[in-house]
């Protein structure tokens, strides 16, 4: 949770130059290859002032301009998920294309540049521990939040060890490398197999999960004036995730096993007694718009675990989710114009509810005309199919108000690619016109100071709710899956005048069947409902439920692909998005998406690196 503004209560958060120095020693430009002590004598930074700046190299790790290495996982989460395509020009970053329309190389590299960022990210969480053990007495003096300066510090780089290894284990499977602190203090290259001497794969499920404990068991409640760093309560819902997913079918491929009544509990007393940094208890936030508004998103309630982002002068990189080009906004709000992450029309349509507000349980919004065409530049859009009021804030689209910038018509601007980016647009990461200067650098629509969500309180209860089904309580998990459905009747987008933005009269209407109201002068026609408890019934409803409530409430934030690979239902879903997709963007032709593919290959030219320690995944051997 990198705070550009106040992590550590240092003055300067931005790299200085001399930061930058010693950190060419700390650094790891392939896999796990420990640069020797270079330029700067290790002993000059063994303080706790220098603990405390590598610390911040550690947590900047956070922040990457690289699309495969996004804080927001859009690149896999979202685009090989099948939520949004990449947009832009076919032609622009052709291996994410690639990968995009599943064409698996093992050289392409996207996959070894995101296996090296994640690696480098485990390298300087060990740098940070080792340090640390070099000074523990002098660092144990030094009081800490709740405990001391030096087991706060050895608990941090576990929670970010644990992350790193987890954010591996999530895309190339279980079985990888687990460099620890002793591979580190061993040797300046720390090669370590993923197979024992037999040739069985070695699964690091049970090392990640000892870190995290170890983390939740010594991080404070909360960092009363440091709210950039993970407290304990963050670590015991990445703790819950690991375990969630180590429990997941994978198709048998994972080496995982039972744990979801640890699950359970462990969610419960997040549930209880769980709290953000500012020491407000866990709770939704007021409504859905409030998680994306610069100006109250941060501490809504709902942030878990927030990386967080600040704006300085006149910079524009350092400050987006996941650098400006990766989350460009189009150019008809004044700058940039690259065009990524565009919403899929699968992703859209899945948003069309039935008469009583509720998404098809049968896949039939994939029988139903798509909401938007394109015909030249112009694009129609029919705003009289009611939807879930959450489509308008995940997604552009033309007709209806771009937050306070303007009303999208044509597609000059706004779409660089018709052919390859479709007609929504990416609108959950970008600042409000109103928001320059304060929450954003005036000429740049692309920054923004509010914080990104890795896990919210939403993201937990909808995890309560799968362990709940998955140990046979379906009607209790029910309830969950509503709480986040009744927090969307909370807000709708509501019509605008298209000269200056101000509110208008419409004809079209908010149907709130959870609270037998209606909304006027809504921007399209938008209603929602809760679930009726036949469809928790049985399990397979129940899970169908909470698996389309999961896309509908976290959509283009990154965790699609992730859900689907672990429920061991990638193929046929993949599938299924294929034969609707391609039916209005022709690159998907040809593409398929087999049933074994629920991990990503690992890249060849780390296997070859390895020299016969680092051995292909099951699904790609």
């Amino acid at each position: 949770m990198y705070n550009n503004k106040h992590l550590f209560n240092m003055k300067k958060i931005f790299l200085s130059l001399f930061i930058i120095v010693v950190f060419g020693m700390y650094s790891c430009n392939d896999f796990l290859y420990v640069r020797p002590v270079g330029q700067v004598d290790e002993d000059a930074l063994l303080t706790h002032e220098g603990i405390t700046m590598v610390m911040t190299s550690m947590y900047s790790t956070f922040y990457s301009t690289g699309f495969n290495n996004a804080t927001t996982n859009y690149c896999w989460g979202d685009v090989l998920g099948g939520s949004a395509n990449k947009g832009s020009a076919f032609a622009d970053q052709t291996a994410f294309t690639a990968l995009e329309v599943y064409n698996f190389v093992t050289d392409n590299s996207y996959l070894s540049g995101k296996w090296s960022y994640c690696y480098n990210g485990v390298f300087k969480a060990n740098v940070v521990n080792a340090m640390a053990e070099k000074m523990e007495s002098e660092l144990r003096a030094i009081p800490g939040e709740a405990k001391d300066f030096y087991t706060e510090t050895l608990a941090q780089a576990a929670f970010m060890r644990g992350y790193w290894h987890f954010e591996v284990i999530r895309l190339y499977s279980a079985a990888v490398p687990y460099v620890g602190i002793e591979d580190y203090k061993t040797s300046v290259n720390p090669l370590v197999s993923n197979v024992d001497e037999s040739g069985n794969y070695i699964y690091i499920w049970d090392k990640v999960v000892a870190d995290l404990q170890f983390a939740y068991d010594n991080l404070p409640d909360v960092w009363s004036s440091e709210r950039g760093r993970p407290n304990k309560w963050a670590a015991a819902a990445l703790l819950a995730k690991v375990k969630m997913y180590q429990s997941s079918p994978y198709n048998g491929q994972n080496g995982t096993s039972n744990k979801w009544a640890e699950v359970k509990s462990l969610i419960e007393t997040i549930m209880a007694n769980g709290k953000q940094n500012d020491g407000q208890k866990f709770r939704l936030a007021d409504t859905y718009e409030d998680l994306f508004n610069a100006a109250v998103s941060d501490w809504t309630g709902e942030s878990v675990f927030d990386v967080q982002y600040a704006i300085s002068g006149t910079q524009t990189t350092t400050n987006t989710h996941a650098g400006s080009p990766n989350i460009a906004p189009p150019g008809a709000l004044g700058n940039s114009g690259w065009g990524f992450l565009c919403p899929s029309h699968d992703f859209v349509n899945m948003h069309i509810v039935d008469a009583n507000g509720l998404p098809f349980t049968d896949y039939s919004w994939r029988n139903l005309p798509v909401l938007s065409v394109i015909t030249g530049t112009s694009v129609t859009t029919d705003l009289d199919v009611y939807v879930d009021p959450r489509l308008d804030q995940s997604v552009g689209r033309f007709h209806t108000p771009f937050l306070d910038y303007a009303i999208p018509v044509t597609t000059d601007g706004w779409v660089r690619e018709t052919t390859n980016g479709g007609p929504y647009l990416n609108k959950k990461f970008i600042g409000k016109k109103s928001d320059a200067g304060t929450y954003r650098v005036a000429n740049s629509a692309g920054s923004t100071s509010k914080n990104f969500h890795m896990i919210r309180y939403a993201d937990v209860l909808l995890w309560y709710a799968e362990t709940l089904i998955e140990l046979g309580q379906h009607q209790e998990a029910r309830e969950y899956v509503n709480q986040v459905r009744a927090r969307a009747a909370n807000w709708y987008l509501e019509a605008a005048d298209p000269d200056d933005m101000s509110p208008t009269t419409s004809s079209y209407v908010f149907d709130d069947k959870i609270n037998g109201t209606t909304g006027a002068n809504a921007a399209g026609n938008y209603r929602i409902g809760l679930w009726p408890e036949s469809q928790f019934a049985t399990k397979e409803g129940a899970l169908y439920a909470l698996r389309l409530e999961r896309h509908l409430e976290l959509g283009i934030e990154g965790h699609r692909w992730y859900d689907l690979a672990r429920w061991g239902i990638i193929g046929p879903e993949l599938r299924g998005y294929l034969a609707f997709e391609r039916n209005h963007l022709n690159r998907y032709a040809s593409s398929t998406y087999l049933d074994n593919w629920v991990f990503i290959p690992l890249p060849i030219t780390q296997i070859l690196m390895m020299e016969g320690l680092l051995v292909q995944n099951a699904a790609w051997k």
